[in-house]
């Protein structure tokens, strides 16, 4: 990992542990719970490779350990898992849009899958309120990317990425 890639990957790391701490707009419905913007750092790290998406990944999930306790903290740890996925098709050509689009489903399902054994079955609050809500947080943090991306790619911090098509 080249200089630029480590520095910009240490402020995508900073920014996902201290998210938690400095957003206000959260929406908890348990056992989900939002935190706007808290997916930003992991939609930008997977344009930098694998391991800035990893690292990253861990950054959000000790950030959120730390502020909203183990459960929370296991369902930012997913985002490892998702950045790294999305890493892998970045690499493969798809377009940013087209990975948002595709990493959705496996995001709320990895997050499903973390609340399973620590509530007890409701299909409404496991596949609606947490699948469901998982991936509208997902599609709402991935269009500030979006977005995002397009301001960084016009001040060239990212202009070697297809964001686009």
């Amino acid at each position: 990992m080249n200089v630029r890639k480590l520095t910009i990957t240490a402020l995508l790391t900073a920014a996902a542990i201290i998210i938690p701490y400095v957003v206000v707009f959260k929406v908890v419905i348990p056992p989900f719970s939002a935190t706007l913007g808290s997916h930003v750092p992991m939609f930008l790290s997977m344009l930098l490779g694998p391991l800035a998406a990893v690292i990253t990944g861990l950054g959000s999930a000790l950030g959120f350990f730390l502020t909203l306790g183990p459960l929370i903290g296991a369902r930012a740890f997913m985002h490892v898992f998702v950045a790294l996925a999305g890493s892998a098709m970045i690499r493969k050509g798809f377009s940013f849009r087209r990975v948002v689009l595709i990493t959705a489903p496996l995001h709320g399902l990895l997050e499903v899958l973390v609340v399973l054994p620590f509530v007890p079955f409701d299909a409404y609050k496991l596949f609606i309120v947490t699948g469901v809500g998982t991936m509208l947080h997902h599609g709402v943090d991935g269009a500030i990317s979006y977005a995002l991306l397009k301001v960084l790619d016009k001040a060239r911090v990212f202009n070697a990425v297809r964001v686009d098509s």
